[in-house]
């Protein structure tokens, strides 16, 4: 499996963003989008199943940003960023069903190596 994450830029804050994941290789059952700003842990930012379960949010993402999906992508769309929405945001798959699983990252044994979003004036 491989995915390429694409999209990531410098923002004013307020402003939008959509950052796109390509995936190849086998089906995988669920995707997700996490997060690292510098000198912080990797965080959860959303997640969805393809049978449908979800989407599922990070708290400090929930009402701002949307996850979806069109065949071989899977997008994060980004609205209101603000400042400490800058990291690098890294795409994710995984073969766990149980949403339980889908908020940590040990449990997405396949990355796509990031890209960068900066939100500043």
């Amino acid at each position: 499996v491989q995915l390429q994450a694409s999209g990531g830029g410098l923002v004013q804050p307020g402003n939008s963003l959509v950052l796109r994941c390509a995936v190849s290789g086998r089906r995988m059952n669920a995707m997700g989008w996490f997060r690292q700003a510098p000198g912080k842990e990797r965080e959860f930012v959303a997640a969805m199943t393809m049978s449908g379960g979800g989407p599922y949010y990070g708290n400090s993402v929930n009402g701002r940003f949307t996850i979806s999906t069109d065949k071989n992508f899977f997008y994060l769309q980004m609205i209101g960023l603000k400042p400490e929405d800058t990291a690098v945001y890294y795409c994710a798959a995984t073969t766990e069903y149980n949403s339980v699983y889908l908020y940590d990252q040990k449990y997405y044994p396949y990355w796509g190596q990031g890209t960068q979003v900066t939100v500043s004036s």
